[in-house]
């Protein structure tokens, strides 16, 4: 039998709903995954994936790119031991193994949307983008979704937010570079000049620094 997180309700989510915040700080936000209702672990983000939260007072939208993903034991005392199981013969055998661990991931903030938004033309509600930090980050248990890809790709007009993920300290800043640019331009359907105005500005940020901008730009691949 599972043991749900008493903070959430598992009726009628979202699909895009997939965490709550549950440490937060004026750049970054650390969040845990919701449970999900079957025996099987939550879906952990991708690196460098993109997810947004809310700052109810102001209603700002609060975007951020994932820079870490864990999976640990609930109890802290004790460390998992390998069973030599599969996924299968863990559930059948050792079912409450699921409701011991749990799923977290740190998102640092790039910016944000105002509460003024629009539609456009496929439905999305879309407001103005700021790539900086916002004057709050998400409080203290608000849900956390996935990005919509209209969303992504309105942000990402501009690129400024490289500038915020050059300075991320607790990741591997190339990578995590990369594989924000790849998720990107693969929702923009390789548009070169895009991708263009990204080596531009990376190349002034890293200071002319060619063997890592060639680094970066080589794990944006289709």
């Amino acid at each position: 039998m599972r043991l749900p997180l008493p903070q959430f309700t598992t009726d009628n989510h979202h699909p895009d709903h997939i965490a709550e915040v549950i440490e937060t700080s004026t750049t970054q936000f650390l969040a845990q995954c919701l449970e999900p209702e079957d025996l099987s672990f939550p879906v952990m983000p991708p690196f460098g994936s993109w997810v947004k939260s809310l700052d109810e007072e102001s209603g700002n939208k609060i975007l951020a790119v994932v820079t870490y993903a864990t999976t640990t034991p609930i109890d802290s005392v004790h460390r998992a031991r390998a069973l030599g199981l599969s996924l299968e013969e863990l559930r059948q055998q050792q079912p409450q193994i699921f409701a011991m661990l749990k799923t977290e991931f740190k998102g640092t903030i790039v910016g944000f949307e105002n509460s003024q938004s629009t539609k456009n033309g496929n439905g999305y509600n879309l407001g103005k983008a700021y790539q900086y930090l916002p004057p709050r980050p998400p409080q203290i248990h608000q849900g956390v979704y996935r990005c919509e890809a209209a969303e992504i790709i309105n942000f990402s007009e501009e690129v400024e937010f490289l500038r915020i993920l050059l300075q991320v300290r607790d990741a591997p800043v190339d990578a995590l570079i990369a594989a924000a640019i790849r998720d990107i331009y693969l929702l923009r359907k390789a548009d070169k000049n895009w991708l263009v105005k990204v080596g531009r500005t990376l190349s002034i940020l890293l200071r002319d620094d060619y063997d890592r901008l060639q680094y970066i730009l080589s794990q944006v691949t289709l």
